[in-house]
């Protein structure tokens, strides 16, 4: 049985620990509806780059003049996938999801003959993954000094995913990431981006009638400009998803590790009440045995 010092430290330290998550809890909370709304708002830029992606497509016809981004290698031998994840934890399990979903892919992939390259946006993807699949991971990308994310930050991993492909890296790229839906929900999610694939919602959505478009210039040079744009937004609207679902998981966790403290403190206090009152109830025991033995 500890002591009734040893439960005083113990309680005093959980109590510090309830304050921190509470602290921790209320600045994700403040985070969280900014995350939220700029991930909101990059999902109709995304869908309408698609769709303007789907209408040039549609013009070319599956012709020549599509660039390789858009057309791929011919090939389905190696695979890149860029896994997005969280720079710190105590946000629940999103990173461990995402990072799940990715290594059953890659055991997918490997099971079947394929090469497998890896790169790892987010120290804690990177910190699962390299137990298991250190060999394949090409490079992390550290965002850690970055406080507020931009376009920049995913234009330039865009490039370097770019600057792969056009060096014969890689055939296929795919993107991991955990799409918020709300407070408690964020859902892993991967989207190939390389060969850059229309949705047939976007092809449907802008079907306009069967209205006739004429593009000034040529639809292969917008196309070549267009697709690596399509590639950073991609990239970017991903990340966006990533920092509101991390919020949106940390307030949850953080809310649960404060109810487990405070049900914690209250079991330890019944504890050490119980235990000062035995202590207390035998000196009165020991007290009134002496007397009567006087």
């Amino acid at each position: 049985m500890p002591s009734l010092k040893d439960l005083r430290n113990r309680i005093a330290s959980v109590k510090a620990t309830q304050k921190i998550t509470k602290a921790m809890q209320m600045v994700a909370a403040a985070k969280l509806r900014r995350a939220q709304e700029a991930a909101e708002a990059a999902r109709p830029y995304s869908e309408r780059m698609g769709a303007v992606l789907a209408n040039i497509t549609q013009a070319i016809g599956g012709g020549g003049e599509a660039p390789a981004l858009m057309t791929g290698t011919g090939k389905d031998d190696v695979h890149l996938l860029v896994v997005c994840t969280a720079e710190r934890g105590l946000c629940g399990g999103f990173n461990s999801q995402i990072a799940r979903l990715a290594r059953d892919h890659i055991r997918k992939l490997l099971s079947d003959g394929k090469q497998v390259k890896i790169i790892c946006v987010g120290k804690k993807g990177f910190d699962i993954l390299r137990r298991d699949y250190a060999a394949l991971i090409l490079e992390r990308v550290d965002l850690r000094e970055v406080k507020t994310l931009g376009f920049v930050n995913a234009d330039a991993i865009a490039k370097k995913i770019i600057q792969l492909f056009n060096e014969g890296g890689f055939d296929i790229c795919t993107l991991f990431y955990s799409q918020f839906k709300s407070v408690i929900s964020q859902v892993p999610t991967t989207r190939q981006i390389i060969p850059a694939g229309v949705p047939s919602a976007a092809t449907e959505a802008t079907d306009g009638g069967n209205a006739v478009y004429e593009y000034e210039p040529e639809p292969g040079e917008i196309l070549s400009d267009l697709i690596p744009r399509n590639i950073s937004v991609q990239v970017f609207r991903a990340l966006l998803e990533n920092a509101a679902g991390e919020m949106g998981a940390k307030m949850s966790a953080m809310d649960n590790a404060t109810r487990n403290a405070g049900d914690m403190i209250n079991k330890l206090s019944i504890t050490y009440n119980r235990q000062r009152q035995a202590q207390i109830t035998k000196e009165l025991i020991e007290i009134i045995s002496g007397a009567e033995a006087l």
